[in-house]
Formats: structure tokens, C-alpha cells, sequence
């Protein structure tokens, strides 16, 4: 018997992302009017073709019926938008393309803090708060809670990418939580409820709507508008708490792409690892890179005892694709009390973890990794001459050992400590501004 030839797509494999490869496989079993049906995509142009070829390919994104080219991705060299199944066969050969991913959904990754890892003490032996630090999240939007704009505002920019509205807020409250886990100052619990960085100040980047989804294509130029409003707004440090499933290595994942620019462009970029534990290579995009800092969450039991401290059972695992080892760093993530939205889909959801009438308990990666933005700003605030390098080596250098695992549990003591001494080295005073 002869082999079975394999269709177009299947034979596309290396040019047209996993992905990609497994939505068409399943788009032509759902139905036969392929012609009449398209798939959220991103096209990356071959920049070594000429550019009457790059431009051709452009048009024929724009032949079909169904297609639709809803932007460019400056970061990628790319566009993205929504194409038939037909017009990305006839691109699989063209010279001005050089890959096809598939648009994929990226979720809000959810499943005492400040006191167990040593902020408070920070706050108040060193006096450090993040002042003078901006850090941008980008999530679900971020409602004008009192922690946040009492006594002072400090929202300083808002961007909506999903509804285009002007305003900042949040109409699902993910992000709320996370912009609380980094610089809620506890206004409204008398303290209780504060963050590592209560006087740091936030830029809201709205890329995940109400059910707390997005594509990637969108926090792609949530991170590509990061990168050019960062000297403007002063924004240092970049919350990622969300992922996507991960098919192949960063270095041709699209959103690891997009990172790797904003830790070039001299932000600290912290993602999250995931909650798909306790199974090993479950960490998703932009986890996966190696460059960032990717955030496991640890379960603090509520105490400010270190010494009980464990990893969360939730929490992604690696090795990545590449066989990295990550995460890079674990911060406490479990059952973390912080900003909520009032009437959020939030709030509908999990009405049994509301803390009085301005606040809601969460857990996942999602929660240690605005908090690992947080310790971020305080180092950056100590010495604003490190470089997300030097952010990452000292958080990594001065953790804690966590039992049954290659990274460490976040020490902010120790970790501000070493930020300072960087300075000596450096040849600038602790506090002075950075270039």
C-alpha cells in the first residue's frame, strides 16, 4: 500500500505554526465551506525579500471575501487580522512571508503577602515605596480604586485596546487585583491590605475584555505601546499576568518576541508561569522565555514565617520547549486579598471570596507576579541604575531555597540590599536617577 499524502497544511509545518496547523485540521472537520470561513492570524513578512514582494503579500491577505487585515504589529515586521484557509495556502510559498501563526485566545491566569517576603520591612527601615517607579499592567483595564488615587492619583496613563475607551477601568477586575498586588497602598483597610510598592505609580493597559480574554495579536502592541510611551511615563517595570498555550520555542513564539523588545528597551518584564501544575512543561508563552522573569506562585499559609512557605500545587512547571529550567522565581500567589470591582464579573463569579465591601481574595501566578513587579520597583527605586539583567540576577541570587526546587522564594530584604550594593559598583549614589 502506498503512504497517504498528507494535506497542504500538514506539509506546511515549520512555516505555518503548530497552532495554526491544529485549527485548520479542526476547522475542516467542522465544515466543508472553507472558502467561506477565516481564522484570526499573524503574518510575519520575510524582511530579506524585496518590498514589492512583502507588499504583494499583503494584497493577497486581502483578496478573499473573508479576510481582513486589522493592523500591523510593528515589533514582529508583521500584520494581523483574519484570513481564509485559502488565501494562507497560497501564502505557505510566497517569498515576502516568513511564517503564519495562529491569533491565539490568551487568558487571565488565575486558579499576609507583603509581610512574609519582607516588603514591610523594606517600607519602613529603608523607606522605600516605588516612588518615582511607573509599572505597567497589562490585563483586563484597572478600575480608579481609592488604594490607588487616594491620597494621590496614580494612574498615569490608560490605554484601551479592545473597546477604545479613554477612561480607565475594568470591566472584569483581573487586572484591578493585579494593579493592587503591585501598588495598592491598603487606603481602605487601614493598611492591612498593602503592596510592595504602595507609592509606585501604574499605567493601566487594557488588552483582555469582560470574560478576561484576548488574543495575542492585542497584547503585542499592548507591550509595543509600553515600549514607546516608557520614557514618557517613566514606566520600568511591565505585570504580565495572563498566557497562552505554547507550541514551539521562543525564539519563534510571537509574544516572547514582543517581551524580549521591552527588556531590550530597559523594562523589567515579569510573566506569569501558569496554573497548569503540578504537570511538568506546562509554563505557556511569554513564560517560556528565557530572558524574562517568570513568576511561580508560593503558598505563604498566611503567616509571616518564611519557614512554612511552599510551592503552590497549581503552579506551572517546566522544563519549556526548549528545556529551560523555569520558573525563575516564586512569590506568594495563594489566597492573596486585593483591590475588587464592584458588580465585576469577579465578584458574580466567587461572591464567597469578598473581604468586605472593597476587596476579594484570589490565588494563582497571576497574583505573585504583579507582587514580583512590585519588589521590582522597590529595587529599581533603591538604585535606578539596574538593568532588567541585574533585576533578575539579584532577585534569583538572594532567594530563599524552596524545597524541591531550582528557584527561590522572593526576598526582598535581601534582594534590596544587594540592589544597593550594586551601586557602590556602578559608580552612582543609591536613590539618584537612572539613565
Amino acid at each position: 500500500m502506498g503512504k497517504k499524502e498528507r494535506v497542504w497544511f500538514e506539509q506546511a509545518e515549520g512555516f505555518l505554526d503548530p497552532g495554526l496547523v491544529q485549527e485548520l485540521r479542526m476547522l475542516r472537520k467542522k465544515t466543508s465551506d472553507e472558502e467561506n470561513a477565516a481564522l484570526p492570524v499573524i503574518v510575519r513578512f520575510n524582511h530579506q525579500a524585496e518590498k514589492e514582494r512583502r507588499e504583494e503579500a499583503i494584497r493577497f491577505c486581502q483578496d478573499g471575501s473573508c479576510d481582513r487585515v486589522e493592523g500591523e504589529l510593528a515589533f514582529l515586521g508583521g500584520i494581523y487580522g483574519s484570513l481564509s484557509p485559502a488565501t494562507i495556502k497560497n501564502l505557505v510559498k510566497h517569498e515576502g512571508v516568513a511564517k503564519i501563526y495562529y491569533d491565539r485566545e490568551v487568558k487571565a491566569l488565575l486558579d499576609m503577602a507583603s509581610k512574609s517576603i519582607g516588603a514591610l520591612d523594606v517600607q519602613v527601615k529603608d523607606g522605600l515605596t516605588g516612588k518615582g517607579v511607573t509599572i505597567a499592567v497589562v490585563d483586563t483595564g484597572i478600575h480608579p480604586h481609592d488604594d490607588l488615587m487616594k491620597p494621590t492619583m496614580r494612574i498615569k496613563a490608560f490605554v484601551d485596546l479592545v473597546a477604545k475607551e479613554k477612561d480607565s477601568y475594568d470591566d472584569q477586575g483581573h487586572g484591578s487585583h493585579c494593579a493592587g498586588n503591585a501598588a495598592g497602598n491598603g487606603g481602605l483597610s487601614e493598611g492591612l491590605y498593602t503592596s510592595p510598592a504602595p507609592e509606585a505609580d501604574l499605567v493601566g493597559v487594557k488588552v483582555l475584555d469582560a470574560e478576561g480574554s484576548g488574543r495575542l495579536s492585542t497584547v503585542i502592541q499592548g507591550v509595543e505601546w509600553c515600549v514607546r510611551h516608557r520614557k514618557e511615563l517613566g514606566i520600568r517595570v511591565l505585570s504580565l499576568s495572563l498566557g497562552a498555550p505554547a507550541f514551539e520555542s521562543y525564539r519563534d513564539d510571537p509574544l516572547c518576541q514582543a517581551v524580549e523588545k521591552a527588556w531590550h528597551s530597559g523594562i523589567v518584564v515579569c510573566a506569569a508561569a501558569g496554573n497548569e501544575g503540578p504537570y511538568p512543561m506546562t509554563i505557556g508563552t511569554p513564560g517560556i522565555d528565557p530572558l524574562i522573569i517568570t513568576v511561580g506562585s508560593a503558598d505563604d499559609k498566611n503567616t509571616e514565617d518564611r519557614q512554612d512557605d511552599q510551592k503552590a500545587p497549581y503552579s506551572s512547571r517546566g522544563p519549556t520547549f526548549d528545556f529551560l529550567v523555569k520558573p525563575d522565581i516564586y512569590a506568594p500567589g495563594t489566597n492573596i486579598v486585593s483591590l475588587s470591582v464592584p458588580g465585576s464579573p469577579l465578584e458574580k463569579q466567587l461572591p464567597e471570596n469578598r473581604v468586605g465591601d472593597h476587596y476579594i481574595s484570589l490565588s494563582g501566578t497571576s497574583m505573585a507576579t504583579p507582587i514580583c513587579a512590585g519588589v521590582a520597583a522597590l529595587m529599581l527605586e533603591a538604585n535606578p541604575a539596574l538593568s532588567p539583567n541585574d533585576v533578575k540576577a539579584i532577585l534569583m541570587d538572594t532567594s530563599q531555597v524552596l524545597r524541591g526546587d531550582q528557584a527561590g522564594y522572593i526576598d526582598v530584604r535581601a534582594a534590596v540590599a544587594l540592589a544597593k550594593e550594586y551601586a557602590a559598583f556602578q559608580g552612582v549614589t543609591a536613590g539618584s536617577p537612572g539613565n
